[in-house]
């Protein structure tokens, strides 16, 4: 069970069954949404970079539309913190919510200010809770959505052109994509777990 559990979170598998539109809208929905946090969105970027390299997605519509939909995703999520307010810290925990996953968001905002629009992008998790937060603390618009656009742009374009040239330049490339998708997941996941080490050692 746990095999095909893992199975359906393969990027090549998502990719293959979702098709174009469906990699857009989960770039959308991990960019804003709560329960976007589940997708694996740096590495499924990078594998349809290299299935575009590869003629199965078109590689002009995949990048330009992730760019799209990861700006549009962030801008939902700031919207939606800036209408409930404080109010989302009290809100008790569910199946796509927890408090923590605010609550580091938080600590990451609190860290690096508006930045953090532009630096979560390549954070797992703090991606999709980072423009809550943002809405949260009445970040002004302007501020948001320059940081928005230049931390969508730099994410989307970097992870899609990676898999992209990959696949045009090595032969054979398909034989690497499982351990670089690998190795992009916990690098993600690095500085994630570096302030989760400070707040421990902290308390």
């Amino acid at each position: 069970m746990i095999n095909n559990f893992l199975h359906l979170l393969d990027p090549m598998v998502i990719i293959k069954a979702v098709g174009l539109i469906g990699v857009l809208g989960i770039v959308f929905a991990e960019s804003g949404l709560f329960f976007g946090f589940f997708f694996p969105g740096d590495s499924l970027l990078f594998t349809a970079g290299f299935l575009a390299s590869q003629n199965y997605l078109n590689i002009a519509i995949l990048a330009f539309g992730a760019f799209i939909c990861a700006i549009l995703g962030d801008s939902v999520g700031y919207w939606f913190g800036r209408k409930v307010g404080p109010r989302i810290f009290n809100r008790e925990d569910s199946f796509f919510f927890h408090k923590k996953h605010i609550e580091r968001a938080q600590n990451f905002y609190d860290k690096y200010g508006n930045k953090t629009i532009f630096l979560a992008r390549f954070v797992p998790v703090v991606r999709t809770f980072a423009p809550i937060v943002a809405g949260v603390g009445q970040m002004k618009y302007k501020n948001f959505i320059l940081y928005n656009i230049a931390g969508g742009l730099v994410w989307s374009l970097l992870l899609i052109f990676s898999g992209y040239f990959l696949g045009r330049i090595i032969p054979g490339a398909d034989r690497y994509i499982l351990p670089i998708i690998i190795a992009i997941i916990i690098i993600s996941f690095l500085p994630l777990f570096s302030e989760l080490m400070k707040s421990k050692s902290k308390k």
